[in-house]
């Protein structure tokens, strides 16, 4: 058993995530992995859970939030999940 870092609880079936970094990181969640491990978008200030998008360096849930901060690069941006070809 391990103790996860963000909640502190004691549980058999926690889990490490290792990152490119070198870093080791235990949890009892992937609630909790996400809490201590998810980029927040630089706009809305939410977890960013799926892919999300970057740019330069800033990371953002979606191509709404990336061009409300970045109109110029984020007019490059397209969510494509759900989108219909052609």
């Amino acid at each position: 058993m391990a103790v996860c870092e963000v909640c502190g609880n004691d549980y058999y079936l926690s889990f490490d995530v290792n990152t490119v970094g070198g870093s080791v990181h235990t949890f009892d969640s992937f609630e909790c992995a996400i809490q201590r491990l998810a980029p927040v978008c630089e706009h809305c200030q939410v977890r960013i859970v799926g892919h999300g998008v970057e740019i330069s360096g800033h990371f953002y849930c979606g191509a709404h939030c990336a061009r409300a901060m970045d109109s110029q690069r984020g007019d490059q941006i397209r969510d494509t999940v759900g989108a219909h070809p052609g």
